[in-house]
């Protein structure tokens, strides 16, 4: 052997376990979306990236990080719109990034996701990637809804991969045009964290207790954000509906009232604060023992991207009567799992729930079918590691993208029509 193969054997290995793991940034609007990200960065950096979490600034924020084992930076942001306020988080997070250089950014949730990929374009990031959590605008009408529209499309533009959180929500952006098919990605079969079913499972609860609900009472439960695309108004009026039926039965309500745009009037926050039968617990760290104290849960939104709460709850084996809307439609198995109905019916509500409140014996059966479902398809385990499998095919392409992910054979990598974009450097696709 020459002296100079030798020599290369020999400095090609500590030349490449010299350099630094690959840097990706991961932002949000506001702190309360790192009650779904758990999992994820930790997932991520021990794939072997370098993460940084980016939100507003909040205790959440800090604590997120810190569990995680990332970094985590601050930077205000509004969720509204506030067009000063806007350009001033738009020029913060270009410098943030001109200065950290990462490799990737993957930008969710509505402000963020446009800020922040715009930022990352303008910055010359390597790989955009924007996660589509959801569609805001289908809850919006006349300029709103074209104002909503056209950020997404200006979102999707300015990153080269869509990642959608499930198929109903990349079917409708398709259908909306917010980005080419090519580019709406979707892993396995959707989910951006999947379930801790160790964690979510069917088991004993002292909540009830906790809480003075009687041992046989019926109790329908609700676990999110108290707001009004969550469906929580007809949620309450349904309740109301039930309890002539049922007079014994308890709305347990884990969750907070969000202080949103689409917030619950004070009317109804004081209602449900000074009704007899609806339990709030306001935030909850730990919801595991909730759901063991819930004989059905409701989630009657009208837009989602794929509930969470809907999963944890199949895995801990309790039926879920959720909506046909976006996102939610993709949490249940109709007829299986739980029920689905249309939005924005409170008889709807009320009937499905008294179904199962008297069928003691269907209500078994749905539970432990949705907790077999989120065991085969959605245990947190393959869903993140579809993800950190797929951020690492991109960077293999070294953001070229002459060929597909899926053909690398890298998980389920689902597009419909065409492979993955590349993500090379400057590439813009419109």
């Amino acid at each position: 052997m020459l002296v100079s193969e030798a020599l290369q054997l020999v400095i090609e290995p500590r030349v490449r376990a010299a350099q630094p793991p690959p840097h990706i940034v991961v932002g949000i609007t506001h702190p309360q979306t790192c009650l779904v990200l758990n999992g994820r960065l930790r997932t991520l950096r021990e794939a072997g990236f370098r993460v940084t979490l980016l939100s507003s600034p909040g205790e959440l924020l800090d604590r997120t990080a810190a569990s995680e084992g990332v970094e985590s930076i601050a930077i205000p942001m509004q969720r509204r719109i506030a067009p000063f306020a806007d350009i001033v988080s738009l020029a913060r997070l270009w410098w943030l990034l001109l200065r950290l250089r990462p490799e990737m950014t993957e930008f969710s949730t509505p402000k963020a996701g446009l800020l922040g990929t715009l930022a990352a374009c303008l910055a010359g990031v390597p790989c955009r990637i924007y996660m589509l959590r959801g569609l805001k605008l289908e809850t919006s009408t006349g300029f709103k809804r074209r104002i909503l529209l056209a950020a997404e499309k200006l979102t999707s533009a300015c990153a080269q991969v869509v990642l959608c959180n499930s198929n109903s929500v990349r079917g409708e952006a398709l259908a909306l045009g917010v980005a080419p098919a090519a580019k709406l990605q979707l892993l396995g079969e959707g989910s951006s964290n999947g379930v801790d079913v160790e964690r979510f499972s069917p088991g004993q609860s002292d909540v009830r207790e906790r809480l003075g609900l009687p041992r046989e009472a019926p109790v329908v439960g609700f676990v999110g954000r108290l707001t009004r695309d969550k469906g929580v108004p007809e949620l309450v009026e349904a309740f109301d509906r039930i309890l002539e039926a049922e007079p014994q039965a308890h709305l347990l309500l884990v969750g907070w009232f969000d202080a949103a745009e689409d917030a619950l009037d004070d009317d109804l926050s004081a209602r449900i604060a000074s009704h007899p039968r609806i339990h709030l617990t306001g935030y909850v760290h730990d919801t595991a023992p909730y759901y063991r104290a819930m004989d059905v849960m409701v989630l009657p939104t009208w837009r989602e991207g794929f509930p969470n709460a809907v999963l944890e709850a199949a895995a801990t084996g309790i039926p879920v009567i959720t909506t046909e809307c976006t996102g939610s439609r993709d949490s249940v198995v109709p007829e299986v799992t739980g029920l689905l109905i249309p939005p924005g019916y409170p008889e709807a509500i009320c009937e499905s729930v008294l179904k199962l409140l008297r069928d003691p014996e269907r209500r078994r059966r749905m539970g432990q079918a949705a907790q077999a479902w989120v065991v085969e398809h959605y245990v947190n385990e393959r869903v993140l590691g579809l993800t950190a499998a797929y951020y690492n095919g991109l960077l293999k392409q070294g953001w070229a993208g002459k060929s597909s992910l899926r053909n690398q054979g890298i998980g389920r990598v689902s597009t419909k029509a065409g492979s993955a974009p590349g993500c090379e450097a400057g590439a813009l696709s419109v």
